[in-house]
């Protein structure tokens, strides 16, 4: 099991967030497009799943800027895990650092 902040003092535990998107896009362009765009948050942990540690001011764009990736024949779920933010895995160990996201 894995605590995502264990790493981080109390003020920043409080300023940032573990954050979960998986989506299932029809189009093949639209969906390397939209991993392209996440990748600039998180790491993909899946094929069509990312996690991302950001701030509410990250998170607020990234809720703002979903919505030009997708078209109503599209599913995009965000979740915001709350709490210790504790996750655990099996299978394949996708490195999923603490390196700050640099947005241009």
């Amino acid at each position: 099991m894995e605590d995502y902040f264990f790493e981080l003092d109390e003020e920043e535990r409080q300023n940032k967030m573990l954050i979960l998107i998986i989506y299932d896009i029809i189009d093949n362009r639209k969906r390397v497009k939209f991993a392209k765009f996440l990748e600039g948050y998180g790491t993909r942990v899946q094929k069509s799943a990312f996690e991302a540690k950001l701030r509410k001011d990250q998170y607020d764009k990234l809720l703002r800027n979903i919505p030009q990736y997708c078209s109503a024949d599209d599913s995009v779920r965000v979740y915001k895990i709350i709490g210790k933010s504790q996750v655990k895995a099996w299978g394949l160990d996708v490195n999923t650092g603490d390196d700050d996201v640099i947005l241009i």
